[in-house]
């Protein structure tokens, strides 16, 4: 989370003022976000799709889901087509990445975003927010490798913790879902920390 000297930064920053709701958390609702991208390098990675679904309490609300094909800027690669599944016809109805990214600001909003390994999602996301806001995206983030990473710890001090997604769902329960779709991998990401929370790390 940023702290308030960064926030005061990043909202001076802002090249478009009607993004001030991303600095505005005004509900305890939660958006799980997930991507799939052509590369693993953040420095050549392009959005291929957004998959994102709004968390209202202890709900997974699926009928408030954002589910995005994106149009790349460069030809896929035969190596990426097999690692998500998406062939270029795929995606030529997609939307342009400015437009794509845009719709995503408008439903996240000022709500924080959780994901598993998120960190690298967001890192791809703010190459295309800040050329269109100044700023990457500053709302809250949630993650749920770390989220547990703690709770492991907690169950057994100095132990090494597995924590490719497989594991997790198995550990804590959850229904496994096909991976190669985003807004799966959302879902999943959002019942993952629905589970931590039962079990006190929310």
């Amino acid at each position: 989370m940023l702290a308030r000297w960064q926030r005061r930064l990043a909202v001076r920053q802002l090249k478009d003022p009607a993004y001030r709701r991303l600095f505005e958390e005004t509900s305890d609702d939660m958006i799980s976000l997930a991507c799939n991208t052509t590369s693993l390098d953040v420095a050549e990675a392009e959005l291929l799709t957004i998959g994102a679904v709004r968390l209202s309490g202890n709900r997974i609300v699926t009928s408030e889901a954002l589910d995005l094909l994106v149009k790349p800027g460069r030809p896929l690669t035969r190596e990426r087509v097999g690692a998500h599944g998406l062939r270029p016809r795929d995606l030529s109805d997609g939307l342009d990445a400015e437009e794509a990214v845009r719709r995503l600001l408008d439903f996240i909003g000022g709500r924080p975003v959780l994901g598993y390994y998120l960190e690298f999602d967001i890192a791809v996301l703010d190459k295309y927010l800040r050329p269109l806001l100044g700023i990457g995206l500053p709302n809250r983030q949630i993650e749920i490798s770390g989220r547990y990473y703690d709770y492991k710890l907690r169950q057994q001090p100095n132990s090494r913790v597995d924590l490719h997604l497989a594991a997790l769902i198995d550990d804590l329960g959850v229904p496994a879902l096909p991976r190669h779709d985003a807004l799966n991998k959302a879902i999943t990401a959002a019942m993952l920390y629905l589970a931590l929370k039962r079990r006190g790390f929310g």
